[in-house]
């Protein structure tokens, strides 16, 4: 069975766009010459992989079996050509990095503005999604290097090594009724009005498990999915939150936040560097981890 990059590439950007026309445009194909590859992958396989539908193409659902697939097979065969052209043209090339928000707002700028400077050939492509996104994009192949807060994790396709810890305090602000107390026990804590994280995000997976462990749950919140969202809404005084010390440290040394220990918090939470063990070490990925390891975070 010949199944060419081609046919693969259709059926994954088909499912994105949903017309045919469109899928000629962005492939600078004749639309008779899509519809051929389409008709022809589906005579192999025996199975219709779409269906008309209101004017759109939509999978069926062996199409959509089989969009699993060549998602992965078009992004190793995107990476290889990459990995390929990193050795033709030193030092230049495009990195692919993935980023959970705390890495990716309070760690990576300095980092990337430092690796801008020493590598001007190279060209960085960031997408900051919530952990556990960045640990699929990995495995599927979508980026080169994962930068991710989360809690100790195994997975056995990924290399992961540490790189600091990333602790969550309670934070409020000056005005709030807890700044007059320097120990808060877990009920006092419980008993607040938090502002909460997306339920994606694993800081708030950690609080969710803080809050079980104590056998409470938060009486009164709101949700918020944006961290610079949660701490302009704590300044107001009348909410406190589970929050990265990393992501507020400049707030408390300003005087507009206030921080405290979560009492009763075991959890281990690090930022992590990670990347797929069957991608190729290129030197793009070495070039980018030196540049993490060098700086003091």
């Amino acid at each position: 069975m010949n199944l060419n990059l081609i046919k693969l590439e259709i059926v994954e950007l088909l499912n994105k766009h949903k017309k045919i026309t469109t899928v000629a445009d962005k492939l600078g194909l004749k639309q008779p010459t899509v519809t051929y590859h389409l008709k022809n992958l589906e005579q192999q396989l025996g199975e219709k992989l779409f269906e008309s539908r209101m004017d759109k193409m939509i999978l069926t659902e062996s199409g959509k079996a089989f969009l699993h697939y060549a998602t992965k097979i078009n992004a190793l065969a995107a990476e290889a050509e990459r990995v390929v052209k990193e050795f033709s043209q030193a030092g230049r090339g495009t990195l692919k990095i993935g980023a959970s928000y705390v890495p990716a707002t309070y760690i990576l700028p300095k980092i990337l503005g430092l690796f801008g400077e020493q590598h001007p050939g190279i060209t960085i492509s960031l997408s900051v999604k919530p952990s556990p996104v960045i640990k699929e994009m990995l495995a599927s192949h979508e980026i080169d290097l994962g930068i991710l807060s989360t809690e100790s994790f195994y997975l056995p396709d990924l290399h992961t090594q540490a790189l600091c810890e990333d602790e969550l305090v309670l934070v409020f602000a000056p005005s709030h009724e807890f700044a007059t107390f320097s120990n808060l026990n877990p009920a006092m804590i419980a008993s607040a009005s938090f502002i909460l994280h997306d339920k994606a995000s694993s800081t708030r997976q950690l609080t969710d498990k803080w809050f079980e462990r104590e056998g409470n749950e938060p009486r009164t919140y709101i949700l918020l999915d944006s961290l610079e969202a949660i701490k302009q809404s704590l300044m107001s005084g009348k909410y406190v939150s589970f929050i990265s010390r990393l992501a507020v440290e400049d707030e408390v040394a300003r005087g507009r936040l206030l921080m405290r220990t979560i009492p009763d918090y075991n959890f281990q939470r690090h930022i992590y560097y990670s990347y797929n063990r069957d991608r190729h070490y290129s030197p793009l990925i070495g070039l980018f981890i030196d540049q993490i390891r060098t700086l003091r975070i």
